[in-house]
């Protein structure tokens, strides 16, 4: 039927060529991601070379701008430790050629040798490679580009690092905005997942549970990158006056962190047992209506992440679900696998509830001794 006629359309189009690959939103939300980062850094670039120019008189303050930007950087880990690793690199780099420099002067071997002598030390002080290549970056420069007084570079290399270490603390890269946006991704993950393995015992699926075994696998990554996020809004937290208020609420989601990193590795292991009983092609009721209570449990917490207020609902929730996971009380009839696979969502059950807030020995003594 035509559109016209109230339907939709059976044909529509696809995008093929560079209108698939080039997606203006994925941009957007790649530059609203990154507002917080690209405020810092022209701030503390501008400041930088303001206070070198004007204050201290340095006709051409390039370090003191190119310290800034390459230390505060894009990336999400924004956490005052690794900027202050990074800054540490770069005025050992700038320090090695600057002393370089007075003894020896400027040209081919002299840049071979600070570049030897500062690759050499930062990896001697530090395992990170960006350390070393951060130094080497910095001592390239005082070597190859011509400075008017000794020590003058390493004057605005300092200038540059105050500056950025005063936006981190002054501009802070929002840390609660940032982590919540991993949160939801995580739990979205969660969700796709206990569908896809609900959906499997109901048919008695296989294809469809180890469907669900691969999106488990998958939620490892996420889990990192929502713990990141969540080390670096507590770190600058600690520093900044402005999100203090929010060390309370990202704290809590570290909690609730902890706890999903556990239930998801549980989850992997409910999808295997899923996988293996799910071979003879047999539904499996019982199982699914657990296994989908659960479900809502998790999207409850999922919940609490925005409204703290859900959290005793999440808890009286799974509290209810776990208090009837006795495998022989379930499925008295029922086989090896399908009790094993019952028993394997009892952890399950007591991760959630600690995600809630409730203590590890509450949420385990929650479900029935067998």
């Amino acid at each position: 039927m035509s559109a016209g006629g109230g339907h939709a359309p059976i044909t529509a189009p696809i995008r093929t060529g560079w209108r698939q690959s080039f997606d203006p939103r994925r941009g957007l939300r790649r530059v609203r991601g990154s507002a917080s980062a690209i405020l810092q850094i022209v701030v503390a670039a501008t400041a930088a070379f303001s206070f070198s120019h004007y204050v201290l008189g340095h006709p051409a303050p390039l370090l003191a701008t190119t310290v800034t930007i390459s230390s505060l950087g894009l990336v999400r880990d924004a956490r005052p430790r690794r900027l202050l690793e990074t800054l540490a690199g770069m005025l050992i780099g700038i320090l090695i050629s600057e002393l370089l420099l007075l003894v020896a002067g400027s040209g081919w071997w002299q840049l071979m040798l600070a570049l030897a002598l500062t690759l050499l030390v930062a990896r001697f002080l530090s395992a990170q490679p960006a350390f070393a290549i951060a130094a080497a970056i910095q001592s390239g420069i005082v070597i190859v580009i011509p400075g008017n007084a000794p020590f003058q570079r390493l004057a605005d290399a300092l200038v540059g690092a105050v500056a950025a270490l005063l936006v981190t603390a002054l501009i802070p890269r929002s840390p609660r905005a940032i982590e919540l946006r991993e949160a939801r991704a995580l739990f979205r993950a969660v969700d796709g997942t206990l569908v896809a393995l609900v959906q499997a015992l109901r048919r008695g699926d296989r294809l469809r549970a180890e469907r669900g075994l691969e999106k488990a696998r998958a939620m490892q990554a996420l889990i990192d990158d929502w713990r990141g996020s969540l080390e670096s809004g507590i770190a600058i937290a600690r520093i900044s006056p402005f999100p203090r208020r929010q060390r309370f609420e990202l704290v809590r989601h570290e909690r609730i962190r902890q706890s999903m990193d556990l239930a998801t590795r549980n989850m992997r292991v409910i999808a295997r047992r899923i996988v293996y009983v799910s071979d003879d092609g047999s539904a499996r009721p019982v199982a699914a209506d657990v296994l989908a209570e659960l479900a809502r449990g998790a999207e409850l917490v999922a919940g609490s992440l925005d409204d703290i207020s859900l959290e005793p609902v999440a808890r009286a929730t799974l509290v209810s679900v776990a208090a009837h996971l006795d495998p022989l009380t379930l499925l008295p009839d029922g086989s090896l696998g399908e009790h094993n696979l019952i028993a394997a969502m009892r952890p399950l059950a007591v991760d959630l509830l600690t995600a809630t807030g409730m203590p590890p020995e509450e949420a385990r003594s929650a479900v029935p001794r067998i």
